[in-house]
């Protein structure tokens, strides 16, 4: 029996690594992304971003955010931290750490090509390591539990259901694309964007593959980020993996479409679908999947013209239409789709849906506008005129992302 249980730990823990490690690739993904999406003066800033975002909030989490959300730390002897459960809490620890870590990679993306290295840096920290396990901790932690004046999982649950996020439609990715929606409009857009009168000023992308490759990865490792979040191999659910392949597929089917074949669009709705399906991935239909990714996918392309061309709001990956947006849109969807009535398990209530949607968007504004409103006042958060003129790569790293082209006579 004792055997048994150990074998039992012992696959939950290579159940929850193998997650991680599908998880932490998708960063590379978020990086080509960025990499592809901004000119080629920038490319060497965002791969360095992503790399050194991902290590700060490593250490920040690990000290502070994790603690914060579900109230362990890691201060103690190993032996202590391995304990009988073969160190499945170090591993749950790195599993969420690669969703923390995804909040400043999504920012990075809204304010590329003009934004200070170091205050984004010190910024995304406090995020990972306060805001968004706040609110972590509310929907998934220690707070969603007792009646505590942090309990709103159990007013919501007293009203029908608690909110049903399974994967972080919205605890991720709606928090990340409404966090970065005030650093964008502090930090005005890029120069040359739009015109003195207002008339946009569309500024090329720098490479399709790169975009498609950071398409792509993120893709495969979504896999990861919903499937396993289950947490434990008992738990696994063929009908998540399913439910993201289908809201994917809608998403791409639909940026085709209504976008008349802009590959931007297309490699972005994969992503628009995929955002939206993981709140409710665990109990909607692969029908009911298929219209949530095909409805993100408009949602992002239509909400990214209007950002850009009505609201001039120079978003240069459409990080708050893809996440903020799309990602509210997920946690609503779940409250839809997932109702009995449309083919899902039930257990979810519509209201729930829409005020814990609510919650995450007061939280990320109110938050984002006072850390990056106070870095503004004091360090600066804007390249000079003349360090964007250059690039980031060369004002921030003083190198090129081709240094041997740059060097020939």
């Amino acid at each position: 029996m004792n055997e048994l249980l150990g074998l039992q730990r012992s696959a939950d823990v290579l159940f929850m690594m193998l997650g991680a490690v599908m998880i932490f690739a998708m960063h590379a993904g978020f990086a080509f992304l960025e990499v592809g999406t901004v000119r080629q003066k920038n490319q060497v800033n965002a791969l360095v971003k992503i790399l050194s975002d991902w290590s700060v909030s490593t250490l920040v989490y690990f000290l502070i955010g994790f603690p914060l959300a579900y109230g362990m730390d890691f201060l103690k002897p190993a032996q202590a931290l391995l304990g009988d459960s073969k160190g499945f809490n170090l591993v749950h620890y790195f599993f969420l750490l690669t969703f923390a870590a995804c909040i400043p990679a999504i920012i990075s993306g809204g304010i590329a090509e003009r934004a200070r290295f170091y205050p984004q840096l010190f910024a995304g920290g406090i995020f990972v390591a306060l805001v968004y396990p706040f609110f972590e901790g509310i929907i998934w932690g220690r707070f969603s539990t007792g009646s505590s004046i942090l309990g709103l999982q159990s007013v919501l649950k007293d009203i029908g259901a608690s909110f049903h996020d399974y994967a972080g439609s919205v605890v991720v990715h709606s928090m990340g694309g409404w966090l970065a929606l005030p650093a964008i409009i502090l930090l005005g857009p890029r120069t040359g964007r739009y015109s003195p009168s207002g008339k946009s000023r569309p500024i090329p992308v720098s490479s399709i593959p790169f975009l498609a490759l950071g398409s792509w990865i993120l893709a495969v490792g979504w896999f990861g980020f919903n499937v396993m979040s289950a947490q434990s191999l008992q738990a696994i659910s063929g009908l998540v993996a399913v439910n993201s392949l289908m809201a994917m597929v809608g998403g791409i089917l639909s940026a085709l479409f209504i976008s008349r074949n802009d590959p931007g669009f297309v490699h972005n709705g994969a992503l628009a679908g995929l955002v939206a399906i993981c709140a409710g991935s665990d109990i909607v239909h692969p029908i009911g999947a298929v219209f949530i990714g095909a409805i993100a996918s408009i949602i992002f392309v239509k909400g990214f013209v209007f950002e850009q061309e009505r609201l001039r709001i120079d978003d240069v990956l459409g990080v708050w239409p893809l996440h903020g947006l799309v990602g509210s849109w997920g946690g609503i969807a779940a409250g839809i789709f997932g109702s009995k009535a449309l083919g899902g398990l039930g257990g979810v209530n519509l209201l729930s849906q829409l005020i814990g949607v609510f919650a995450a968007i007061v939280i990320a504004v109110v938050s984002s506008f006072i850390v990056y409103g106070i870095l503004k006042r004091t360090t600066g958060i804007r390249l000079s005129e003349e360090e964007e003129y250059r690039g980031a790569d060369l004002s921030v790293h003083s190198i090129e992302a081709n240094p041997e082209v740059a060097v020939k006579p």
